[in-house]
């Protein structure tokens, strides 16, 4: 499912910075987060189901959505998955 996310996110216009997804293992479960095309928008978190599970960066004050505060101290990175050209 993350790629039906890709195939939608090649769709979008060229942002700055460039829309990724990127791989981590989150809580001992894979999840992907998936950057926002613009401003003041949420970086969501998705499961590998694709649900939602928060958003740990973006929005107004850049902090995420308050839902996986733990999130940078707790997901290890594994890959950059796609990156817009």
């Amino acid at each position: 499912c993350i790629l039906q996310k890709i195939d939608t996110l090649k769709t979008l216009p060229r942002s700055n910075p460039p829309l990724k997804v990127e791989e981590y293992v989150y809580n001992g479960k894979r999840s992907y987060l998936v950057t926002s095309p613009c401003c003041d928008q949420y970086n969501l978190l998705y499961n590998d189901s694709c649900e939602v599970i928060c958003a740990p960066s973006g929005g107004y004050t850049g902090a995420g959505d308050g839902a996986c505060k733990d999130f940078s101290a707790k997901a290890v990175f594994v890959r950059t998955v796609w990156e817009q050209k």
